[in-house]
């Protein structure tokens, strides 16, 4: 019962069905019409014998006789016999007056016979009991001067037309009992050769489900048809798992490490201060110290749950934001930033911008690029421009700062990733990844442009 439940076993079954429904129809429509034919012909051959016949008879006052050449060529009635026709003579009262063939004893009465058809009547009998034998007849009336004169009968046995029959339908039977058989194994040859590339992927996934890599891939041809557009896509999402997977396990390890090491700053903190009496000052650095370390887990934390919660685009609140006005406002609460370094931050921002948003996380995302830009730029300015165009609005983040290598630039979007220990200071890599996050939960998206030594430019498209 398991192996018929398989895809292909039905698909042979169903193929086998459908091709025994075909032959059945087919097989049907062969035999009958071939019937009907047989029988018209036989119909049309005793028409014309029974005229022919007909034509041969003499009516003398209006009653049939028989030529004294009877058994003669001449009469046309004995090479009907010849040919195995039965023909009965009888006169306008019913009489025998002449019967000649194998059926010759088979007279068909024309009392209570419906036989007014001047053209003639065709009769099916039915089986002799004794020879099991159908005959078909066709009784022809004798007219003279409109009125029946006689009538002739032909008769003719339906054996040849049955037999011929019978043989059809016993090479239609043995030849379609062939056919369906190899109908049935071509069926189970081409659904399991069809179907060879579905297990190739159900064994794949079950070693996936084991535990084992994910880099295994099918890599099937490429032949266009079903089969392999759905291995294409069973590798294409093979491969994105193997990269989610592989950037969960890189997440994780990061963030272990990144808690870490705040972790391991208070308790030593905390060590050297219970080995021993400390003077006051000592005690009060040590709060201090434990104050910053603690405030930058609790930032770590944040950061690594609003990643998480931004994952969900359904968190971004609907809001009508002033834009020009949030961007002005977040460019003043960082210029005292700016200018402890000596930097000028510019402010390039027409009135009346406002897009659809969570103003929260818009206020994070430019919150994060303007500090990231302010952090790593030594000398210089730091210029912030907005300016819509088409259907978005177009907003820049520009430094002259230290620039980033071309090798970096595709990953500098990845949690925990830094360029290296000079652009690390005092970050833990989360917040061009929730800059970039929350940009995409807007519809947006975020891009940058930087060379080495030239600084760099931070481009935010939003839907207005």
């Amino acid at each position: 019962m398991k192996q018929i439940k398989t895809l292909r076993v039905r698909f042979a079954l169903w193929t086998t069905a459908l091709i025994l429904a075909l032959l059945v129809a087919f097989s049907a429509f062969v035999y009958f019409n071939l019937s009907n034919s047989l029988t018209a012909a036989v119909d049309t051959s005793l028409a014309v014998s029974a005229a022919q016949a007909a034509g041969g008879l003499n009516i003398q006052n209006g009653q049939v006789t028989i030529p004294e050449a009877i058994g003669s060529d001449e009469s046309g009635i004995q090479t009907l016999s010849e040919r195995g026709l039965t023909v009965i003579v009888l006169a306008n009262n019913g009489r025998v007056l002449q019967a000649v063939g194998p059926y010759h004893d088979v007279v068909i009465p024309i009392t209570g016979l419906k036989l007014d058809n001047p053209q003639g009547t065709y009769l099916s009998l039915p089986d002799r009991v004794e020879a099991n034998d159908q005959l078909r007849a066709y009784i022809l009336p004798v007219l003279d001067n409109g009125q029946v004169a006689g009538w002739v009968q032909v008769l003719q046995s339906l054996g040849p037309v049955q037999d011929a029959l019978n043989q059809l339908l016993m090479a239609l039977l043995l030849g379609g009992g062939v056919l369906l058989f190899f109908a049935a194994l071509g069926g189970y040859f081409l659904s399991t050769r069809a179907l060879k590339p579905i297990d190739r992927i159900t064994q794949t996934a079950q070693r996936i489900a084991g535990g084992e890599d994910l880099s295994a891939r099918l890599n099937l041809p490429d032949t266009g048809d079903e089969v392999s557009r759905l291995a294409a896509t069973f590798d294409a999402m093979l491969v994105r798992l193997d990269n989610s997977f592989r950037r969960e396990r890189q997440f994780t390890a990061d963030a272990s490490h990144e808690l870490r090491t705040p972790l391991a700053a208070m308790q030593a903190i905390l060590g050297v201060i219970r080995e021993g009496e400390r003077p006051s000052a000592d005690y009060r650095q040590a709060l201090d110290d434990l104050a910053e370390e603690t405030n930058r887990l609790r930032g770590l934390t944040e950061d690594l749950l609003r990643l998480a919660r931004g994952e969900d685009k359904t968190m971004i609140i609907g809001e009508r934001v002033a834009l020009s006005d949030l961007l002005t406002d977040v460019a003043d609460s960082l210029r005292p930033l700016a200018e402890a370094k000596g930097l000028a931050l510019r402010v390039q921002v027409p009135e009346s911008l406002a897009l659809t948003g969570d103003m929260d996380a818009l206020i994070r995302l430019f919150v994060n690029l303007l500090d990231n830009a302010i952090k790593y730029t030594e000398r210089g300015e730091i210029t912030l421009t907005a300016r819509p165009e088409a259907d978005e609005l177009i907003v820049e983040v520009t430094d002259t700062g230290i620039g980033i290598p071309p090798e970096h630039l595709p990953r500098i979007f990845d949690r925990f990733y830094r360029v290296d220990s000079a652009r690390s200071a005092g970050g833990a890599g989360l917040g061009l990844a929730i800059a970039r996050q929350i940009a995409k939960a807007h519809g947006g998206r975020l891009e940058v442009r930087s060379a080495p030594g030239a600084g760099s430019t931070f481009t935010i498209r939003l839907p207005v």
